[in-house]
């Protein structure tokens, strides 16, 4: 890498970081703001919510990426545009080729990192923010690490050890006690599902205790009457959008092979997989605003005009999202798409460059 791919480089990342902090403080800032309404419910207190906010960082800064990569693009260029350097570089000989490869050399640096958080940093940190936030705001909740999740309903206590996206749980353990606290039966299923307002156990092994000593029978299958809902649960569960493309494929694989919905898992999934390719683009994007007709704007116009493009593009991402979970558009399409779109648009406007 030469000095000259060095110092766009790292003109790129200088602008990236300055409006990555501006942007995830803010988004940071009205995150909290947004738990101190359920400050005060069961012990949730200002500590856990400064917590849950800072424990949320790494997948806000994820999902903020695009739009920091397009502003901080135009940033970091625009102000070497402002101060001629682009000018001078094109004087003496350096190609639009080479200025554009730096700029994107810079950007494969930021898919890295966006990478990194996306799949090893975020998933563990947000499900770490779910957990305390489930536990300080209901008292029937408890985690105890490789334990799993635990709960109480009534005069039982449940075990859950995976907790899965679509209303699923996995290794579940029910202990019933009498008035006396005396155990009276343990049950242990494989798998539940939740639908319709009622809890279905799967592949069930049930003992129970009385003073004649234990039987043991299995199951099938076997509703359970149980006051612990899908909502509570759903707030210990990730989003899809923070899975790791690893966890997403092999719950894509179970949906399939047992027949389930498995459309808006392998929408994430490939919206994850297409995230280098979207960040490229913004970054593709900011090349001809620094060089065509707002090279002699000020960073304000610049930067309105990205936060524009940025826009844009979020909300032809969110609407074809939309559309194809309603109208079963293929979600490689529906992921790609807006991607290619802004890539045909960058690069025809990088190739009228004079």
């Amino acid at each position: 890498m030469s000095i000259l791919d060095r110092y766009i480089g790292r003109a790129v990342l200088g602008g990236t970081l300055l409006v990555m902090l501006v942007l995830v403080g803010l988004n940071l800032f009205f995150g909290f703001v947004n738990q101190v309404n359920d400050i005060g419910k069961g012990s949730y207190g200002l500590s856990d919510a400064i917590e849950y906010a800072l424990l949320t960082l790494p997948r806000r800064t994820y999902e903020m990426f695009s739009m920091a990569a397009l502003l901080g693009s135009l940033l970091g260029l625009g102000q070497m545009a402002s101060n001629s350097e682009l000018v001078v570089m094109r004087a003496a000989g350096v190609s639009l080729f080479k200025i554009v490869r730096a700029v994107l050399q810079a950007g494969l640096v930021l898919v890295v990192i966006a990478s990194i958080l996306g799949e090893v940093v975020a998933p563990p940190m947000e499900q770490k923010a779910q957990h305390l936030r489930a536990l300080t705001l209901d008292q029937r909740i408890t985690f105890q690490g490789d334990q799993g999740f635990w709960a109480r309903d009534g005069n039982s206590f449940i075990n859950i050890r995976e907790i899965l996206p679509g209303n699923r749980i996995q290794d579940i353990r029910i202990y019933e006690f009498d008035a006396e606290h005396r155990l009276r039966s343990s049950t242990h299923a494989e798998t539940a599902s939740y639908s319709d307002d009622r809890w279905l156990l799967n592949d069930i092994h049930k003992s129970e205790i009385d003073v004649d000593g234990v039987e043991t029978r299995e199951f099938a299958h076997a509703e359970w009457a149980s006051l612990l809902s899908a909502d509570l649960l759903s707030v210990v569960i990730v989003k899809p959008e923070i899975l790791s493309v690893w966890d997403l494929a092999s719950f894509i694989r179970y949906q399939r092979d047992n027949g389930l919905e498995s459309a808006p898992y392998e929408l994430a999934f490939w919206s994850k997989l297409t995230l280098p390719l979207s960040s490229l683009v913004m970054v593709l994007l900011s090349v001809p605003f620094v060089f065509g007709s707002l090279r002699d704007s000020g960073a304000s116009q610049r930067m309105f005009v990205g936060i524009m493009i940025g826009v844009a593009f979020y909300l032809i991402n969110k609407t074809l999202n939309h559309l194809s979970l309603v109208y079963g558009i293929d979600p490689l399409l529906s992921a790609t798409l807006p991607s290619l779109v802004f890539l045909a648009v960058g690069l025809g406007a990088v190739s009228r460059i004079r």
